[in-house]
């Protein structure tokens, strides 16, 4: 077999294999010769039909088969004798199968780029410290007395934070639309999801209150037929209730768990709760900072093969998250986060392996210790994780992007920014650092 290959690019080639026309008559043959005893033809016993008369009768067809399952053998042996590591399946352009003659074809493909990995101590990254105080730890308590609020009903004019049910029924120019009526319709004041003309038309009514107000529709109102209308809606408030934010006592307590309904106890459990959530924020923010960082040190050229195939990935990701399908959504709306995770991956790839990182399974089982502990039965998701090998997989993957993290950080210039609970917690917010 003879092999030439020419760089077309960076990470682009040309391969042109000639298979000696020898090797394939004689696979050619060789399979006729097995056909002779099965194949049936008019006016020839079984298994008595020459070789000949197989030969002119299928011996086009045989040769297709041969010559299509030795391009792939051919091109595999071809890549592994010049070292060429292929990415993504070539494009075949078949210059001469002819019997008789030598079998030549020119393969097109990409190959993995080489990554060097680039000096990370240049790389600044900025680590969050914060601490969990008093006053975070009664704000994340009322947040779960919120949650567990009631409401009840009071014999008063509506304010912003109540919740109403109402009658309404809407007309543009005297005639009523699509959508603009309803009965029982519950309206909580403030929450915004309403347009803010009919919000305001409930402040300060009672219940058993009714009047006509009219509510202007904006320019951009996803409906066609009230873009930019004003309608008028007759309202009928049949109930106003408010929200009563349950006392933290004993039974309150004992509803999360804390079996011994003590206020310490209670708040005890509820700061290891944030402590777990503020350590994993932080993990995210520094992992977010390395591997921005080793993107941006590295240029890679990325096959396109490579790109593809994660842009399905995504594609498949996006449907199961959201449960609408994605196959008609452009591939260009998944490729920047596909070249990212191709790029990344090749780079962390090659610092695992140059710095021969191997799976730590202390780590491991910590992580899932950890994982564990945010549910109800930890020990139940151990043991489903423990017996999955594709979910176990996934702790393994997160614990050896931590070593990466962790390789990046010792050499990278690292420095501390104390800040406050909350603008770890939500960082695209407005932030304070602590001074």
């Amino acid at each position: 077999m003879q092999v030439s290959v020419e760089t077309t690019g960076n990470i682009d080639r040309k391969m042109t294999v000639a298979v000696p026309a020898e090797q394939i008559d004689k696979e050619v043959d060789k399979r006729l010769k097995g056909m002779v005893g099965r194949v049936r033809i008019d006016g020839f016993r079984p298994g008595k039909v020459p070789f000949s008369v197989v030969k002119k009768r299928y011996g086009d067809s045989v040769r297709f088969e041969v010559v299509e399952k030795l391009l792939g053998a051919t091109f595999q042996e071809a890549a592994s004798q010049e070292k060429l590591r292929v990415a993504g399946l070539p494009e075949i352009d078949l210059k001469n199968m002819e019997a008789g003659k030598d079998l030549e074809y020119v393969a097109s493909f990409q190959i993995y780029p080489e990554v060097v990995i680039a000096g990370v101590e240049t790389l600044a990254i900025t680590r969050p410290v914060a601490e969990i105080t008093e006053a975070d730890l009664d704000k994340m308590i009322d947040i779960i007395r919120k949650q567990n609020q009631e409401w009840v009903d009071v014999d008063r004019a509506a304010a912003v934070g109540d919740m109403l049910k109402v009658d309404f029924a809407g007309t543009v120019d005297g005639e009523a639309f699509e959508g603009g009526a309803a009965e029982d319709y519950v309206v909580e004041l403030g929450a915004g999801r309403m347009l803010k003309d009919f919000e305001d038309g409930l402040l300060g009514m009672k219940a058993g209150d009714e009047k006509t107000i009219d509510v202007a529709f904006p320019e951009d109102y996803h409906a066609d037929n009230l873009k930019g209308k004003t309608a008028q809606f007759k309202l009928a408030v049949k109930q106003v209730r408010e929200p009563a934010m349950p006392e933290v006592n004993e039974d309150f307590i004992k509803k999360f768990g804390v079996e011994s309904g003590s206020v310490e106890e209670f708040r005890a459990e509820i700061k290891k709760n944030m402590q777990r959530e503020l350590d994993n924020a932080i993990k995210t923010q520094l992992k977010q900072q390395v591997m921005d960082g080793l993107a941006e040190l590295h240029a890679i050229d990325i096959p396109n093969a490579l790109i593809n195939d994660e842009i399905r990935y995504i594609r498949d990701e996006f449907s199961q998250n959201t449960g609408s399908q994605a196959d008609n959504m452009p591939d260009e709306l998944f490729a920047p986060q596909a070249e990212r995770r191709v790029k990344l991956g090749l780079i962390v790839g090659e610092i695992i392996r140059q710095n021969a990182l191997q799976r730590d399974p202390a780590r491991v089982d910590a992580m899932l210790e950890a994982v564990a502990a945010s549910y109800e039965e930890p020990e139940a998701l151990k043991s489903y994780y423990r017996s999955n090998r594709q979910a176990m997989q996934t702790i393994e993957a997160a614990v050896m992007e931590e070593m990466i993290v962790d390789w990046a950080m010792e050499k990278a210039t690292v420095t501390d920014e104390h800040r406050d609970f909350d603008s770890v917690m939500n960082p695209n917010k407005q932030g304070q650092a602590v001074a």
